[in-house]
């Protein structure tokens, strides 16, 4: 016989062999002592062995019966270790929590949030996977991946959280603003040199809406496009360009007036900035908080 059919029933031996009698035993366990009796013995007709030795009055180990106990009772503390090892990670955020993020977000707060909340957890590791590529949560193991969209949100078998909210607003150096008459509307930048997001059509639109929710699209051709956020920032600074960043991206440039923001009544439509993640049962703490610090920081990056 390779292994033994029910573990349990070890389980229940160890306490049968603990309390030194069936019905002892059986009142603890919470079972009828006939039914708690029969398995013991199918334990040992399935082992074929004697493992105790009965009378009307006392119980007691055989010598195989002693041996096995021991074995017994290191199963017992195994299982018990086990479960304390689930109970813990389910009462406190600790364990590894494997993310993906766009870079762009990164670099706009997010990576900010996510250093605030190891401060506050030492006990959890953050894996962060950052990346512009289009991830897979369930194949590729994340807990969650942090995404950007314009609403409605695309249907999807997957758990889905709301993070907060991403507004893009025009930026330009003082130096660039002060090389063009100031605008008064979008028309007005035409003659201003842009910096854009890249894209496969080689189409390059910026579309804003003013204060009242009406649209308005320019059709521009930038002096450079990429996809890394952070590139277009540098290049903004430089005077490079005029350019549409995300507001927490470059909040703390217009704070230190190394950005200025150009016509602040346009601003693009909202995208929201959401997690994905396989189901919300079963999550662990240390990724439920995750997710609750960022909901909580982007709250306080859009009100900024």
């Amino acid at each position: 016989m390779n292994q033994i059919t029910d573990l349990n029933d070890l389980r229940l031996f160890a306490e049968v062999v603990e309390q030194g009698s069936f019905t002892a035993a059986a009142r603890v366990l919470g079972v009828q002592t006939s039914k708690l009796s029969r398995r013991i013995r199918a334990l040992e007709e399935e082992l074929a062995v004697r493992l105790l030795n009965r009378t009307s009055r006392s119980l007691s180990l055989t010598e195989t019966g002693r041996r096995f106990h021991q074995h017994c009772l290191a199963l017992v503390a195994e299982s018990k270790a086990a479960k304390d090892v689930v109970d813990q990670t389910r009462s406190e955020p600790q364990g590894t929590v494997r993310i993906s993020c766009p870079v762009g977000l990164l670099n706009s707060g997010v990576s900010v949030i996510v250093a605030r909340y190891m401060e506050h957890n030492p006990q959890v590791q953050v894996l962060i996977d950052a990346t512009n590529r289009r991830v897979d949560v369930v194949e590729e193991g994340l807990d969650f991946a942090i995404r950007v969209r314009r609403p409605p949100l695309e249907d999807t078998d997957l758990a889905v959280r709301q993070l907060g909210l991403s507004v893009q607003i025009l930026v330009a150096s003082p130096e660039l603003e002060a090389r063009h008459p100031a605008p008064e509307s979008l028309e007005s930048l035409m003659e201003w040199p842009t910096l854009s997001m890249a894209n496969s059509t080689e189409k390059f639109v910026w579309n804003l809406l003013d204060a009242e929710g009406c649209s308005t699209s320019w059709v521009h051709q930038p002096r450079m496009a990429t996809d890394d956020l952070s590139s277009l920032r540098v290049a903004a600074l430089r005077g490079i360009g005029l350019a549409m960043l995300p507001r927490e991206l470059v909040d703390a440039d217009i704070q230190a007036g190394t950005l200025r923001h150009i016509l602040p009544g346009l601003a693009s439509p909202p995208g929201l900035v959401h997690a994905i993640f396989p189901s919300r049962r079963g999550m662990v703490p240390a990724v439920r908080q995750l997710l609750d610090a960022l909901v909580s920081g982007f709250e306080k990056l859009n009100r900024a």
